[in-house]
C-alpha cells in the first residue's frame, strides 16, 4: 500500500498591506520558489511589483465579474489553485493583507488541498487589522475591540458592548446579500446607522478607515457623526470604527470577591 504525500504542495501567505513594507523574508521566499504562484492583491500596482519574484505568476482579478457571485468566484479561483497543486507543482496562493482575513479562497485552498493529502500551509501577514491599530492608535488591551463583517451585523442580533470599540468591516458593501455587488448606497448604510442607534447616540463621532497600500499614500481616516454615515463617500475597503460610547461599568460582585481571595 502507497501511504507517500503527494507531490504537490501549497503556501498561501500574505504580503500584507502596503506595498514592500511589510513583506517578510519567509513569505518572499514562498513566492520566488514556487513553480507557480497565484496573487490576489489590492492594486495593480502591486500586481506589477509581484511579476517580478516569479516567472509564473497568474492574477485572479479576471475571476471577477459585475453582477456574478462572488461565492461562484471564490470556488473558480480555489478550483485554478487546486488544478497546479494536484499536477504534482509547489504552488503559492500570494493575498494582500493577512490570507486568513476576509479571505475565503485561501482557507478553502488550503482545506482542500489539506484534505486531499497535499501539504498546505498559511503564512501571515500584516493585516487592515494591524494597520488600524497603528493609524488609529487603538489599544484593543485598553478597553476591549469587537469585530464584525458589517452585513453579518446588520442580518443577526449581535450582543455588543459600547464600552469597547466596534469595528465594522467591508460597509461599502454593507446589506447586500447577494454576493454580487460591489457596493451598497446611502439606503442600506441607513439601516446599518439605524441598528447602530439602538446603542449609540446620532452625534457619536465615529471613523471612517481604509488602510495605505502604497507607500506614498496616506490612511483614510475621516471623523464624523454616526448620523452622517449614510451620506459618506465610502468604498469596499473602508471600515467603520465606533468609539467607545460607554464608561466601563465595574462589577462590584466580582471585585469582591476577588477582595475576599487576596
Amino acid at each position: 500500500m502507497n501511504n507517500a504525500v503527494p507531490k504537490g504542495s501549497l503556501a498561501c501567505v500574505g504580503i500584507g498591506m502596503t506595498l514592500g513594507s511589510h513583506l517578510s523574508p519567509r513569505t518572499r521566499s514562498y513566492i520566488e520558489q514556487a513553480d507557480v504562484a497565484f496573487v490576489l492583491v489590492s492594486d495593480g500596482i502591486i500586481e506589477q511589483w509581484l511579476q517580478g519574484m516569479n516567472k509564473d505568476m497568474r492574477s485572479l482579478q479576471p475571476y471577477y465579474q459585475e453582477g456574478k457571485s462572488r461565492m461562484k468566484t471564490y470556488r473558480e479561483m480555489v478550483d485554478a489553485i487546486m488544478t497546479e497543486v494536484r499536477s504534482g507543482k509547489r504552488v503559492c496562493g500570494v493575498f494582500y493583507g493577512h490570507p486568513g482575513v476576509f479571505a475565503w479562497v485561501p482557507h478553502k485552498a488550503i482545506e482542500s488541498a489539506r484534505g486531499e493529502g497535499y501539504s498546505a500551509h498559511m503564512e501571515p501577514g500584516i493585516s487592515s487589522e494591524d494597520c488600524l491599530y497603528a493609524d488609529l492608535g487603538i489599544d484593543p488591551g485598553a478597553r476591549g475591540c469587537q469585530h464584525y463583517e458589517a452585513s453579518q451585523f446588520m442580518l443577526y442580533r449581535r450582543c455588543i458592548d459600547p464600552s469597547a470599540w466596534l469595528i465594522l468591516w467591508q460597509i461599502g458593501v454593507a446589506g447586500d446579500k447577494s454576493l454580487k455587488r460591489f457596493s451598497t448606497g446611502a439606503a442600506h448604510r441607513q439601516v446599518l446607522v439605524d441598528v447602530l442607534f439602538r446603542n449609540y447616540p446620532r452625534d457619536h463621532q465615529v471613523i471612517i478607515y481604509r488602510a495605505a497600500t502604497l507607500p506614498f499614500q496616506a490612511p483614510r481616516i475621516d471623523r464624523l457623526a454616526l448620523e452622517a454615515l449614510p451620506q459618506a463617500d465610502v468604498g469596499m475597503a473602508d471600515t467603520l470604527a465606533i468609539p467607545p460610547a460607554r464608561p466601563l461599568e465595574a462589577d462590584d460582585e466580582v471585585r469582591a470577591r476577588l477582595a475576599a481571595l487576596a
